[in-house]
């Protein structure tokens, strides 16, 4: 895994070694970082998330973590995924960076309990190390994951091109974005990512792409925490985790008109990858650019890149999502 010349100056860490050698613990230090304070700046909801991550250690790689909004609904995947990767993170090696995570989505999550995450030491070899974690509610698996970690390693290197997009700067605050979102789908307050706003997000359009129909399977979104962030990478790579299971299936129902919150639509996450490429700070700008080469069987793939504003390449996803037509509650 390289680690470009252009990557590292976007690293605003305290010294050199806070990037290629984080602490092996996610729980934030007491540094923050040197990033501009978002606008709208919601520096408790962003606390609330990093206490989300900071799991509980019960034994000897086994965590615990609690949910966002107890409320009611089911967890959302991408609270699940990056507290696994923060379990998995805590009982590596501090020298290694986690630079790619594959999970399946068994069960929805209840977010009136916590979640047990049960690490298995896969492998520690003299470069990369393997971790498979279990999540675990009501005495069954909810979710598996396995992470790869590997020592910092000077290499080739390429990326593909940024899309060309507006600015942040260029598009409307956050808010009102939502306030459209909410009035024309209500119930979309009760999804955890909604209730907690621990993300600025701005969609290239206005409506964003639950409300957008274009043919083609394509949206892109501009996204950062709206507080700052402490300076350990593990904690932005757990964050981007979380973020990276935002509207990544929307992508799929752009092209029929459809969103994940209609009525006659079941839409959950089956599984997800990330790859982590580059070191970077989840409190900056990242451009979020999604794609959908394929639906089919009442499932859809999707794709997707993260890039800085500078166009460095920092991480990539892939989900397969269920988009199931059922008949409306109700009827």
């Amino acid at each position: 895994m390289a680690f470009s010349s252009k990557a590292r100056r976007a690293w605003r860490g305290p010294s050199e070694r806070a990037m290629t050698e984080p602490s092996s613990d996610a729980t934030p230090d007491t540094q923050t970082s040197a990033a501009q304070t978002p606008s709208g700046d919601r520096q408790p909801d962003v606390d609330a998330l990093l206490g989300i991550l900071d799991l509980e250690q019960l034994e000897i790689n086994l965590f615990r973590g609690r949910s966002g909004s107890p409320g009611g609904g089911r967890v959302f995947g991408g609270q699940v995924i990056a507290q696994a990767l923060v379990a998995a993170r805590r009982t590596v090696d501090p020298a290694r960076v986690v630079h790619s995570l594959h999970g399946y989505f068994l069960l929805g999550g209840d977010p009136s309990i916590p979640i047990v995450y049960d690490v298995d030491r896969i492998r520690d070899g003299r470069s990369f190390a393997t971790r498979r974690v279990v999540a675990i509610q009501h005495g069954r698996a909810i979710f598996f994951m396995s992470a790869s970690f590997q020592v910092v390693e000077d290499g080739l290197t390429h990326q593909a091109k940024m899309p060309h997009v507006p600015t942040p700067e260029e598009l409307p605050p956050d808010e009102v974005w939502r306030e459209r979102l909410l009035k024309r789908f209500p119930a979309a307050a009760l999804r955890d990512w909604m209730a907690l706003r621990p993300l600025e997000v701005k969609p290239i359009f206005l409506d964003g792409s639950y409300a957008t129909s274009s043919p083609d399977a394509k949206a892109s979104l501009w996204l950062r925490a709206r507080g700052r962030l402490p300076d350990d990478l593990p904690t932005h790579q757990a964050v981007l985790a979380y973020a990276s299971d935002l509207s990544l299936l929307q992508a799929a129902l752009v092209p029929h008109g459809r969103s994940v919150f209609d009525a006659d639509l079941q839409c959950a996450s089956l599984d997800h990858a990330l790859w982590l490429h580059q070191p970077f700070r989840a409190d900056e700008w990242l451009l979020y650019s999604q794609e959908s080469p394929m639906a089919t069987g009442a499932r859809g793939f999707c794709r997707g890149q993260l890039f800085t504003r500078d166009g460095v390449l920092v991480a990539s996803s892939a989900q397969e999502g269920l988009m199931r037509p059922v008949e409306p509650r109700g009827r």
